[in-house]
């Protein structure tokens, strides 16, 4: 069994969602599923469960975990691949189009005058308001 076979044994692993939390069950999931890949608990080409039996494990509904993963693969986080389900991106390829964005952002707040503590602001107030 690969590293990464093992890793999808294990996933989510202790992790439960906190149902009592004011964050959305599919938002704690999408943070638990970027911190694990963060930390290298998940490796690049991990394969994650089925939507399915991901949520029945957790005791969540389907849509929950599809919610999640739908949005990890808009962020680059993971890939699905049809039949062979979904997977842990590298790094660099999770990253390379929001570093790009990043640097587009940057540099158009210079170009405006803004600080980065004021670039900072308005990057903490769009993400809240996603």
């Amino acid at each position: 069994m690969s590293s990464a076979e093992r890793a999808a044994a294990q996933f989510p692993g202790s992790w439960k969602p906190n149902t009592g939390s004011s964050v959305p069950l599919f938002e704690q999931l999408r943070l638990n599923i970027i911190e694990q890949a963060d930390n290298g608990t998940l490796a690049p080409g991990t394969r994650l469960p089925a939507v399915r039996s991901l949520a029945s494990e957790l005791g969540v509904a389907p849509h929950t975990v599809a919610r999640a993963y739908k949005e990890l693969e808009a962020a680059g986080v993971v890939a699905t691949r049809g039949r062979n389900g979904t997977v842990v991106c590298a790094r660099d390829e999770a990253w390379g189009s929001l570093t790009a964005a990043a640097s587009e952002f940057a540099a158009a707040a210079k170009a405006q005058g803004a600080s980065f503590a004021e670039a900072v602001q308005l990057l903490a107030a769009a993400y809240d308001r996603q």
